[in-house]
This record gives C-alpha cells, sequence and structure tokens, in this order.
C-alpha cells in the first residue's frame, strides 16, 4: 500500500510554484535574478515557489513567463488554464503555414532539371536580407519570398557541384537564417532549432569558417530560448570563433566579435557579471577595431550593435540603472536595419522599466512600433509590458498603452 501512495504522489501533477522552480532551475537562474526582472523581490519568488502566493494577474503572469523564458504559459499553469497562453506570448504570423510547409514538405525534382544559377540565386538571398531590415512589414515581405528560395537553393545545392554548390550551400544557410529569425517570437519552437540545425549543416557541408560563425551566432538565440546548457553556448560560441582569422580579415573580425557578444549574452542570462563583461569587452574591441563607420550588410555587427547590446546584457543582469546608462550613449540612428533599431529600442523600455518610469517605457515602444510594427508585434517583453501598463494608475501611461494594445491587436485582459 505505501509503493500505491508514492506511485499516487508521484503522478501528482505539478503545481504552479513547482512549475515555477523547475523553469528557473532550467535555465540556471538564481530567484534575484527572476524577481529582479520581473520586478520583485527573491522573496516574492520563494514564496511563489513555496505556494505561499498563488498564481499572480495576468500581466504580472506574462512578465514572469519572458523571464523564465517559457514559451506557453500552459506550462506553468498547467493544462487547464490554456486560455490566455499563445495569443499573449507569443502570436502566429499569416505566413507562418507557407513558411512551416516550406521546411517540413521535400520537394523531388528531377536532379535533371537544371537549377537556378548561383549568380542569380546570390542576389536573391541579398535582397531578402534587405526586406528583412527594411522598415515596415518585414516579416510579411519575407514570408512571401521565402518559401520559393528555399526551394530553388535546396535543389541548386544537391545538384551542383564543386565551387557553386559550396557558394549554394552558404547561401542556403543563409536563407536558413532568415527563416529562424522569421519563426522567432512565434509558436513554433520546433521550427525555429530545424531552423538553426539546417543552417549549421549547411554552413559545416560548405566547410566554411564565416558560414559556421553565423549559424554558431543564431544557434547561440536557439540555445538561449530552450534553455539549453549555458556552458554548451559558450564552447558553440568559441569553437566557431577560433575557425577565424580576425587579424587578418574585416569579415571574420566582424564575425569573431559577434560570437563573443554571444557569449557575453549567455553569461549575463546566468548572473556572472564579470565573464559577462569580459566578452562583451572583446566584441567591443572587434568594433573598435573595424571602425566607427562600419556595420556588417545582414549580421549588422558594428559600434552600434555592441553599444545596444550592453542594454541587454545589463538588464538581465539584473543591473538596471547601469542598462538606462548603457541606453543613454547608445545612438541607433546610424544602424542600417530598421528591425535591429526597433528590437534595440525594446529593449531600452525593459532596461527602464526596472527602474519603473513607465512613461519612458511607453514613449521607447511606440518609437519602437513607428520603426518596426512587426519587430513589436512579436517580441514578449513588448506584448506583456503593453497588457501591464494597459492596468497603470496614471491615465496618461494607460491610455498610451490602451493605444498601443489595440494597433498591435492584443486581446483584453480579463
Amino acid at each position: 500500500m505505501p509503493h500505491s501512495t508514492d506511485a499516487a504522489a508521484d503522478r501528482a501533477p505539478l503545481t504552479f510554484g513547482q512549475r515555477v522552480r523547475r523553469a528557473r532551475e532550467r535555465n540556471g537562474q538564481t530567484r534575484a535574478v527572476v524577481g529582479g526582472l520581473v520586478g520583485r523581490s527573491m522573496e516574492w519568488v520563494k514564496a511563489i515557489e513555496t505556494g505561499r502566493l498563488g498564481v499572480p494577474r495576468l500581466p504580472l503572469l506574462l512578465r514572469l513567463a519572458n523571464v523564465l523564458q517559457v514559451d506557453d504559459l500552459s506550462d506553468l499553469v498547467g493544462e487547464d488554464n490554456r486560455l490566455s497562453t499563445a495569443s499573449f506570448v507569443k502570436s502566429a504570423h499569416n505566413g507562418l503555414p507557407a513558411v512551416r510547409e516550406a521546411l517540413t514538405t521535400y520537394r523531388f525534382r528531377s536532379v535533371d532539371e537544371e537549377p537556378e544559377s548561383v549568380d542569380v540565386l546570390l542576389p536573391r538571398v541579398r535582397s531578402t536580407w534587405d526586406l528583412w531590415h527594411a522598415a515596415g512589414k518585414h516579416r510579411t515581405r519575407v514570408s512571401a519570398v521565402l518559401p520559393d528560395l528555399l526551394d530553388e537553393l535546396q535543389h541548386a545545392a544537391r545538384t551542383l557541384e564543386g565551387n557553386d554548390r559550396r557558394r549554394a550551400l552558404i547561401a542556403l544557410a543563409e536563407t536558413y537564417h532568415l527563416a529562424q529569425l522569421y519563426l522567432s517570437f512565434q509558436p513554433a519552437p520546433e521550427l525555429v532549432m530545424l531552423t538553426g540545425d539546417r543552417s549549421m549543416a549547411a554552413a559545416q557541408d560548405a566547410d566554411s569558417p564565416k558560414a559556421i560563425a553565423a549559424a554558431a551566432w543564431y544557434m547561440n538565440h536557439v540555445f538561449r530560448d530552450a534553455g539549453e546548457r549555458h556552458e554548451a553556448r559558450v564552447d558553440l560560441a568559441m569553437k566557431a570563433a577560433d575557425l577565424l582569422r580576425p587579424d587578418e580579415d574585416p569579415e571574420d573580425l566582424a564575425r569573431w566579435g559577434l560570437l563573443h557578444l554571444a557569449a557575453a549574452l549567455s553569461f549575463a542570462k546566468v548572473g556572472r557579471r564579470g565573464d559577462a563583461e569580459r566578452f562583451w569587452d572583446r566584441a567591443d574591441d572587434a568594433a573598435r577595431r573595424l571602425g566607427d563607420g562600419y556595420t556588417h550588410p545582414y549580421l549588422i555587427f558594428g559600434r552600434g550593435m555592441v553599444d545596444a547590446y550592453a542594454i541587454t546584457m545589463y538588464a538581465d543582469l539584473v543591473k538596471g540603472s547601469r542598462a538606462v546608462e548603457a541606453a543613454g550613449r547608445v545612438d541607433l540612428a546610424p544602424m542600417p536595419s530598421a528591425t535591429r533599431r526597433s528590437f534595440h529600442l525594446v529593449e531600452m523600455a525593459r532596461a527602464y522599466s526596472t527602474q519603473g518610469e513607465h512613461l519612458t517605457v511607453m514613449h521607447l515602444l511606440r518609437r519602437a512600433f513607428e520603426a518596426s510594427e512587426e519587430t513589436v508585434r512579436f517580441n514578449i517583453f513588448a506584448r506583456s509590458a503593453v497588457a501591464e501598463l494597459a492596468e497603470a494608475s496614471t491615465p496618461l501611461v494607460r491610455e498610451d498603452a490602451e493605444d498601443l494594445s489595440r494597433r498591435l491587436r492584443l486581446p483584453a485582459v480579463a
């Protein structure tokens, strides 16, 4: 009989507090880090995990899910409470079904069918990157051309030989990066992992250190979002960096700096400030050596990106005042990507939210929306912050948040 009682206990559903603790420990986060990022104390997190406090109201629950890197709120509150999950945490773009089909359906084309020339395909890849970085509805534009571009590049990589095949594989890896970016912040984590893996496979098949480095940068984001071990993320970035020749080639130096930036962000996620700053300093040195006027054409590495990611680093380290200081030093105007400018404006808003400066948060979120509305529409922090501020006591903040909530088409908070 005792055994059956133990078995029943093992089958008992986890409580909300147990689920929060599981997610926090999976990420390697301390209670102090989670509390600081949510805007609450370490004791508040402890009270949640031990059951002394119940499930918070939706806006705060959304903030907690974002900090814990939880895609679906049912992972925290259980299957019986799926009501508000996907609509708030991750929204599906209209083009997702077509992109999903392109990634999961195998098109068998005859090897006798002549592939499109690599010299024609490469400019198509470049123009698709331009669509991603341009102002306006970048996800909508990219999703319209991505399926056919993937099909043509996959066929070229299968049928071409020699250097043309290698060039096609490098272009295919870059296009998988675009697919991965398109899929980010959408309810398709399995496709994000799939595109990350395929981009790395194509880069390795091409035997291209530059392509491997770019794939490692994007895989680091995949691993962070999936809660993969911090050590594995840093190891991947540094192994890819070791393949490069940063002292001989500006392209290699940009990618080398990008990978050290990835390591800095990874250390920040687990609260290791000294290591985070050390790796950020290396990325900063790479940007300095490349010069203030340098920006990589599609990876966007350069002075502006390194400075802007200092905001993210300090926000993740729960150093709100340092994050705000970093935000005050950043000049986003020269950055040739509306998408990235919008993302970094959202990160500025996240920094100011740690200081309780709600008017500034709303101002920055509105600026981010004007720069790239689909960046804000699919950003987890932006969605949760707008939902929370729509209940603010200050009328001006509440009115602005309600207006932006309507523009983002967020469902009403019960």
